[in-house]
């Protein structure tokens, strides 16, 4: 689950500021008792946003409230994460071999923590996989 690229950026839970707007990096001093969406709406960069730099936004807003100060997420706040923050992809996945592989790494080496990109890439990885965008593919190829 690990990739090869530099992890200067990454080691804090955030991304790098040539893959993001620099306002996103403003949201590790927000209290983590605001919610997500009031995150979002303080970062002016992401006033004028597209969906897609939202919903990156977002991942990385409920990355960084969830990390610790080193940055890093715990395996068990992952997993929690996965299957209360992205329920709809994981849902039913449990029993498909390949993604019951990617959620039992988590409860392996506990000590071991993810970083943001780390997070990301599991994140990708059960979306891809997952029958929720097996039905948005088919959804929109019937329209």
């Amino acid at each position: 689950m690990h990739s090869t690229r530099d992890h200067t950026n990454h080691s804090r839970g955030e991304p790098s500021p040539s893959e993001a707007p620099a306002a996103i990096s403003a949201h590790s001093k927000m209290p983590k008792s605001v919610s997500i969406s009031k995150q979002l709406a303080s970062i002016k960069a992401l006033k004028r946003g597209s969906d897609l730099e939202k919903a990156m936004a977002t991942i990385a807003l409920v990355f960084r409230n969830a990390s610790d100060p080193d940055g890093k997420l715990g395996k068990a706040t992952a997993k929690n994460l996965l299957q209360t923050q992205f329920r709809n992809f994981t849902e039913r996945e449990e029993t498909k071999p390949k993604s019951r592989d990617l959620l039992s790494e988590l409860d392996e080496h506990t000590e071991k923590k993810l970083d943001f990109e780390d997070f990301v890439i599991l994140l990708l990885s059960l979306a891809i996989m997952s029958d929720l965008l097996q039905n948005i593919w088919s959804e929109n190829t019937m329209k």
